[in-house]
């Protein structure tokens, strides 16, 4: 394996324990984790406390996908997961931004994603 490649998956391991973290802390304290995500935790998680365990649940299992990935061994089948998931991301921080979330989050925490895996992606769609 190339040093690209092997960074890529490590990417998609981290990216992996990333995002089930981050899913499971929108269960076990959502408005802390709405705010991290950048959503106003006033207006958002008022009535919103069921949306975002959905949030929570759809992290949870996104990282699991990832995590078939990476233990199925097929680096362009993880590479094609990574570029969907970018999209997920990339949704993130549009989300974000049209809610007036602070830049740090739609540029920082949800465009640096989508940035990480789309290169991750596609080095490994190139190996």
């Amino acid at each position: 394996m190339s040093l690209a490649v092997n960074v890529a998956t490590v990417l998609a391991w981290a990216t992996a324990a990333g995002i089930i973290f981050i899913g499971v802390r929108f269960l076990w304290t959502p408005q802390r984790a709405a705010a991290d995500f950048g959503l106003s935790t006033a207006r958002d998680t008022h009535q919103g406390g069921p949306w975002l365990a959905v949030k929570g649940v759809r992290d949870i299992t996104s990282g699991l996908f990832l995590l078939i990935g990476l233990l199925g061994g097929d680096s362009h089948v993880l590479g094609w997961m990574m570029l969907a998931g970018a999209l997920t991301a990339l949704g993130d921080a549009l989300i974000t931004k049209s809610g007036g979330g602070p830049r740090a989050a739609y540029y920082g925490i949800h465009g640096g994603t989508a940035v990480v895996l789309v290169c991750g992606g596609i080095v490994l769609l190139l190996s």
